[in-house]
């Protein structure tokens, strides 16, 4: 019996594995086998299979616990019968594509993203894809009350799948370009990559150099989790200009970076401009209308209206904002093509991509192969890619603040302070130009001025991102001293954030 409910991360299991930092391990060796078993049998449940006649893959990212993690979980699943196909260091995208090319019933990847290097997690996946917060919450029931498949005697078989799937991306730019890999489809092209020392080292060695591509100014390519150089995450302002940094100095045509375990990219144009948030949904975008258009993209709740504006006219699409967390992105694409409206493409502001073409799989390795394609195609007609985004708007004056809130029942007192924003703006509508948003599937977002600002709660944390955009430089300033005195009155809000930054403007000012 165990108590597991804390490591439930949206549609994850996540927790502290190693004490380096001095944070109190709650991965433990137990919570990852009874965590493991209880999965098992989940996939008994779901499969309608016994566990003696499943296949389970593992791998893992560059973690310092991932060897230790990876034990534990092929212990869980060997003692159920299950036959392990341990596949080592290994991207999340690969461990799905197990379940499509090796007909493997399930797989786990051992993760925790972009977290610090005390951090672990696991990600289960089944032939349809990731789980479900709400699996989760069942799997971890299961593993609470000790449940498990009846005892059996599994094997291993060890396997380098990365191989075969950096095989599966070269044969996708081979194919839509029209030429053989021998043909060196990118000798010419020079592009460099930063893996953030996670295990997207592949992506230079076994994709781009095999195709004829020049790799050479890459950067933190070796796997190693303690991630020494920066933090691997294509949202983080100086992971970003190191990557911008290697292209100007390498004179290169383009810049990969990807996250630890390779689920989300960005990229850098040649002049060293990050392809990265907006810019990179709106690239995603018009590479997936192209043969599909008048279909709808899929984007979570904090993009621009700039970018709205270029998806619905430069690129004559519909975009439909949805609540951020990237399996509720995809989750609704997967709904609306349900309902027969075609949404090729989910995308988070992060980086998270998924194509309905490649079984809506949040996959960095793909969104920059395709990327990649597009840019041969389009040094054919003597382009670049930084052309098919030149008409995208992007807002002067940008801002994102985070409230801590600070009472136990968060999610409550989070929706009440979302409610009263829109009190707020439904009395001052005439007096300051509030205009609540008609779309609204997240928060509550709300135009004012030449902006927009929008509020909602964390996916996970007792948080309330605040975002703020305007076409106007200060344009932030004059939308946040419109609504702080709403804040400064809420009593379990911490809005020092707000308070230190409009004092800085002040000063700046001065």
């Amino acid at each position: 019996m165990g108590n597991y409910t804390e490591l439930k991360s949206g549609s994850d299991v996540r927790g502290f594995a190693s004490d380096i930092f001095e944070n109190e391990i709650n991965l433990t060796d137990d919570a990852v086998f009874d965590i493991t078993a209880a999965f098992a049998l989940f996939l008994e449940k779901k499969s309608g299979k016994k566990a003696p006649t499943l296949t389970v893959s593992v791998g893992h990212d560059s973690r310092i616990t991932a060897e230790r993690i990876k034990s534990k979980v092929i212990e869980a699943l060997v003692k159920a019968g299950i036959h392990v196909v341990d596949c080592g260091l290994s991207s999340t995208p690969a461990m799905f594509m197990t379940t499509v090319t090796l007909g493997c019933d399930g797989a786990v990847q051992i993760t925790a993203s972009h977290h610090p290097a005390d951090r672990n997690g696991l990600k289960f996946f089944l032939p349809t894809g990731g789980l479900d917060s709400s699996d989760i919450v069942e799997i971890i029931n299961d593993a609470n009350e000790g449940k498990h498949c009846e005892p059996a005697t599994g094997y291993v078989e060890t396997r380098d799948f990365m191989t075969d799937y950096a095989a599966i991306l070269r044969e996708t730019i081979c194919r839509e370009l029209g030429v053989e890999e021998k043909d060196q489809p990118l000798k010419g092209y020079h592009i460099v990559v930063d893996a953030g020392n996670g295990a997207g080292g592949f992506y230079a060695d076994k994709v781009l150099k095999l195709l004829g591509a020049d790799t050479t100014g890459s950067i933190n390519l070796e796997p190693d989790g303690m991630f020494p150089n920066h933090i691997p995450n294509p949202e983080n302002e100086y992971a970003m200009a190191c990557i911008s940094d290697a292209v100007i100095n390498s004179n290169a045509d383009l810049g990969v970076i990807f996250d630890t375990d390779v689920d989300r990219a960005g990229c850098v144009d040649p002049d060293g401009v990050e392809i990265n948030r907006n810019r990179l949904v709106a690239l995603a975008a018009a590479i997936a209308l192209e043969n599909e258009p008048g279909s709808t993209i899929v984007t979570d709740s904090v993009t621009s209206s700039g970018l709205k504006e270029f998806i619905e006219k430069n690129l004559g699409g519909k975009h439909h904002r949805f609540k951020r967390g990237y399996k509720n992105v995809i989750n609704e694409a997967v709904r609306l093509c349900n309902e027969g409206i075609n949404a090729p493409l989910a995308i988070e502001t992060s980086g998270h991509a998924a194509l309905k073409e490649n079984y809506f799989l949040d996959d960095g390795a793909y969104l920059v192969t395709k990327i990649i394609i597009k840019m041969a195609k389009l040094g054919r007609e003597g382009k670049s890619i930084s052309d098919l985004t030149a008409d995208l708007k992007m807002p002067l004056d940008a801002k994102e603040l985070r409230f801590n809130i600070e009472v136990d029942e968060f999610k409550t007192y989070g929706e009440l302070v979302i409610e009263g924003v829109q009190r707020w703006c439904e009395a001052k509508a005439t007096e300051d130009g509030y205009i609540i948003a008609d779309d609204n599937r997240e928060g509550i977002r709300v135009s004012v001025d030449d902006g927009w600002f929008l509020l909602r709660l964390s996916v996970h944390d007792p948080v309330m991102p605040f975002n703020v955009e305007s076409d106007s430089k200060g344009g932030v300033r004059k939308i946040l001293e419109k609504i702080a005195p709403f804040f400064f009155n809420c009593r379990f809000l911490n809005t020092d954030v707000l308070r230190e930054y409009l004092d800085t403007l002040k000063e700046q000012e001065d």
